[in-house]
């Protein structure tokens, strides 16, 4: 497993001082209205725009995926009314049954950012335009049967495990070169880049290290890639750390509980692996 050690210092000398808020749960106001909505839209682009100055970054190259996990309909109807087009879901059933309730909401469309089993392949191949967590050659060929007989394509992500921990879902980093070589026997996958999920940590510096990691692999597998495979993305961040992840070079950050408000139970019920 090439994992980085809790100690590591690997980062760039001179990287930003940021710190996570993995201890805000519960101080995120609930978003109520479509007003509460755009003011927290415009407050999560303002920090990753000063995120992106911190290291000379574009911030039009960093896209904001909200995700609505856990919210009922009428919460996502107004996060639609304050501009949403794209929402992020962990579980596909729950994602599923919001895409069938909202369809009459103009451009709305949905990522998936959970694990996915196989035998749930078809549901996604229906309506998703997104996938953030491909980790296995059999669901690749589950999906792409699926997405063959609807006559569509979709966007996956490569997920990669960068903590080492067991709990979580996705590649070893050692494994994911090897996965890169096989993916173009499945045409109506379009790979875009990797995700993963870091350390559910107070501790800044070991957060930061799985983002680094994530984009020291890219940044190696981009150069031998077959044909068709893009690695121009990197998903990584969340409500708690996705200031760092910009930092380190995300190009895609996944906030929920920032936009909509606090769930019903901490972070740690919904992250893998963490105390």
């Amino acid at each position: 497993m090439m994992t980085l050690p809790p100690d590591s210092s690997e980062n760039a000398p001179g990287a930003p001082d940021t710190q996570t808020h993995h201890d805000q749960h519960g101080r995120y106001p609930q978003a109520l209205n479509v007003e509460d909505f755009r003011r927290n839209l415009a407050a999560i682009r303002a920090r990753m725009d000063a995120a992106c100055r911190r290291v000379d970054r574009d911030p039009a190259s960093v896209r904001l995926l909200p995700v609505s996990k856990t919210m009922d309909e009428s919460r996502i109807r107004l996060a639609h009314a304050a501009g949403c087009r794209l929402l992020g879901e962990n579980k596909i059933q729950e994602a599923h049954r919001k895409w069938e309730n909202t369809t009459d909401l103009a451009g709305l469309r949905w990522s998936v950012i959970g694990h996915l089993q196989t035998n749930k392949a078809k549901l996604m191949a229906q309506f998703a335009s997104e996938f953030q967590a491909l980790d296995s050659l059999r669901l690749a060929e589950a999906l792409d049967r699926r997405l063959q007989a609807e006559g569509r394509a979709l966007d996956v992500y490569v997920q990669v495990n960068t903590s080492g921990e067991p709990s979580k879902y996705g590649l070893a980093p050692d494994e994911v070169a090897a996965f890169l070589q096989a993916l173009p026997a499945f045409s109506s996958l379009r790979v875009r880049g990797f995700m993963t999920l870091a350390l559910f940590s107070r501790e800044a510096e070991r957060v930061r290290q799985c983002f680094v990691l994530l984009r020291g692999l890219r940044d190696r597998l981009r150069q031998e890639a077959p044909a068709g495979i893009s690695l121009d993305e990197l998903s990584m961040g969340m409500s708690g750390d996705f200031e760092i992840a910009i930092e380190e070079g995300a190009t895609v950050v996944r906030v929920g509980q920032a936009i909509f408000g606090a769930r019903a139970l901490p972070d740690s019920h919904y992250w893998p692996g963490a105390a």
